[in-house]
């Protein structure tokens, strides 16, 4: 084999992983117990994610419960929560703490659209960036003399084959977030 794309395939799927976890911390305004994981909780003298002192479960579209397993956190998770600055509303009862989504304003879906689109065009820019390292090494091999003019252009065409269809990926999975932020 001239030119192993392993490394190519793992930053592919590196920049997708990346994408999806950008997409989970923007709401939508339906409830996800991912837009918490930005939320730290300062307990036991340290910084914590919420999902390691309570149980978190969904309610219904719009409302999240969660249930510290020891009730004396209950006012720090609320702390942390506003700190964080979710855009939520948070009521505290004898059971713990619900967390409820408002519904988006037609402005807050722009603005959420535009972030997404700029997080969309992070990952190009990666994908971008990785592409051109890659090129850069068979052009090198190639003046090396561990392959022929005919195999570079080859090997270039393989790799964008792979560039086009993680393009590909990262479209259809903006095109779902765009999707939930639009309903």
């Amino acid at each position: 084999m001239l030119y192993d794309f392993k490394k190519l395939k793992d930053e592919i799927r590196r920049v997708e992983e990346w994408l999806k976890k950008e997409f989970l911390s923007i709401r939508t305004g339906m409830a996800s117990p991912a837009l918490l994981d930005g939320a730290l909780v300062e307990s036991y003298g340290q910084r914590m994610p919420i999902n390691q002192l309570a149980n978190i479960s969904i309610e219904d579209a719009k409302s999240i419960r969660i249930t510290p397993w020891d009730k004396t956190q209950t006012k720090e998770i609320e702390k942390a929560i506003i700190v964080a600055n979710l855009g939520v509303s948070v009521m505290v009862d004898n059971k713990g703490l619900r967390i409820i989504f408002p519904e988006l304003t037609s402005e807050r879906r722009v603005l959420l659209l535009k972030t997404a689109k700029s997080k969309m065009e992070d990952a190009r820019e990666s994908l971008r960036g990785i592409r051109d390292i890659i090129w850069n090494e068979i052009q090198a091999k190639e003046k090396l003399g561990g392959m022929g003019e005919d195999d570079k252009f080859r090997l270039k065409n393989e790799m964008q084959k792979l560039i086009d269809d993680a393009n590909k990926n990262l479209e259809t999975i903006f095109t779902k977030k765009e999707k939930e932020i639009s309903l």
